[in-house]
């Protein structure tokens, strides 16, 4: 097990510049363009598939990095270069981890690597969880999950929302509800192969931010896949239910499948918005720097160098806590403070405070779209929402340090 370090090796900090250069200079003169356009970038994920930044061996590669540092610096950097484009270049990671977390070695084997593709022939994957009536609150989960034992296949019913690439995603992961009995205990996650009829896309969302990124709502209509599409196998499967039924007796409570998938990205999403702020940090650091006002420039100011200062530091401290959260995580520690909320809630807050406070800096000129800052504070206020609201990680960390079941 690797000692927990803030200092990054010589291959690691390698590879953060080489994946700074694509940033810098592939993702960001796109970024402009593909905000207006509300367009998957697929030229941009084909670069990157081309010099293997958008590939199953590179995200291996740095997900079973020992110091747990791989990941977090990856989406620091690439969502610094623009949030929108790194959110398609990274989105099927989630559906990778969701399989990852639930799959057999077989499963993971098998469909993991379909979910990219590779340089000649690019793939997406979707991860769906959440629905129109079931975000926050996934014991309303009502997508159905129903065994067909006849034939060994399993039939989804139900329409999933806020799935990034859903419906142009090769393979999808959807996550159903195959107890009701059981509440959020009673889900399962599938996979759902590619062209599998009763699987269509119904409505595509024109977002606030991150617009470069497709999110779309995903409707299954008696959508059969084989039994073997089931993550973790009938046999986890039924003894896992076997358990919660005994252990609801009791009163205990047990993980779901979605929440496994979570609970393993939320550091990852907090290095998100703190590639975010630190875009944005960087943006007003330099117009401080160069604009002039009453003969100086507007960083001799105190109130304008003070915020800066604020900003930094909370970036920093941000960072502090997501690389923490993912040395626990690969070091196999638990969260017994709910670190990992903890990194997610505090790095997202910082990201919409960073880039409201950029605006602030550039003044006028910070809100127009000549200024990436704009775009910045638009991206930043999906990171208290996605993935776990800001009220959904308090509420995490409170239950987790009183112990009770805070409503």
């Amino acid at each position: 097990m690797a000692e927990f370090t803030m200092e990054l090796n010589d291959e690691q900090k390698e590879v953060r510049d080489w994946i700074h250069g694509f940033a810098a200079d592939v993702m960001r003169p796109a970024a402009a363009e593909w905000d207006e356009r509300e367009e998957t970038p697929w030229p941009v994920i084909q670069e990157a598939a081309k010099i293997g930044l958008y590939s199953l061996d590179f995200y291996a590669q740095q997900f079973f990095d020992p110091t747990g540092l791989g990941i977090p610096m990856t989406m620091e950097e690439l969502f610094w270069g623009d949030a929108g484009i790194a959110l398609s270049i990274v989105g099927t990671g989630l559906a990778a981890v969701g399989v990852l977390a639930n799959g057999t070695e077989e499963q993971i084997g098998t469909w993991v690597p379909q979910m990219y593709g590779d340089a000649n022939d690019v793939k997406v994957a979707a991860f769906c969880s959440s629905e129109p009536d079931a975000g926050s609150d996934v014991a309303s989960m009502r997508t159905r999950a129903v065994y067909d034992q006849a034939k060994d296949e399993w039939v989804l019913n139900g329409t999933k929302t806020w799935a990034t690439n859903g419906g142009i995603a090769n393979v999808h992961v959807v996550v159903a509800v195959v107890d009701p009995d059981l509440g959020s205990k009673g889900h399962a996650s599938f996979i759902v192969p590619p062209n599998t009829p009763g699987l269509s896309q119904g409505q595509k969302f024109k977002k606030h931010g991150i617009r470069a990124s497709h999110t779309a709502e995903v409707v299954l209509e008696d959508v059969r896949v084989p039994g073997h599409c089931l993550l973790g196998g009938k046999d986890k499967l039924d003894e896992r239910l076997a358990r919660a039924r005994e252990r609801a007796k009791g009163g205990e409570r047990v993980k779901n499948a979605a929440m496994a998938t979570f609970e393993a990205s939320r550091p990852a999403v907090g290095a998100m918005a703190v590639g975010t702020a630190r875009a944005a940090y960087e943006e007003a650091l330099e117009y401080a720097k160069t604009r002039e006002q009453f003969g100086r420039p507007i960083i001799d100011n105190q109130g304008v160098a003070f915020q800066l200062a604020d900003m930094r530091t909370q970036i920093d401290a941000a960072r502090l806590l997501v690389w923490r959260a993912s040395w626990m995580a690969v070091a196999g520690k638990k969260f017994e403070s709910a670190e990992g909320s903890m990194s997610k809630l505090f790095a997202s807050e910082t990201a919409k405070k960073v880039t409201a406070q950029a605006i602030q800096i550039l003044g006028g000129n910070g809100f127009t779209r000549e200024y990436p800052v704009e775009r910045m504070h638009r991206d930043a206020a999906i990171y208290t929402i996605f993935e776990g609201t800001s009220e959904i990680q308090r509420l995490v960390i409170a239950r987790t340090l009183s112990g009770m079941p805070i409503r």
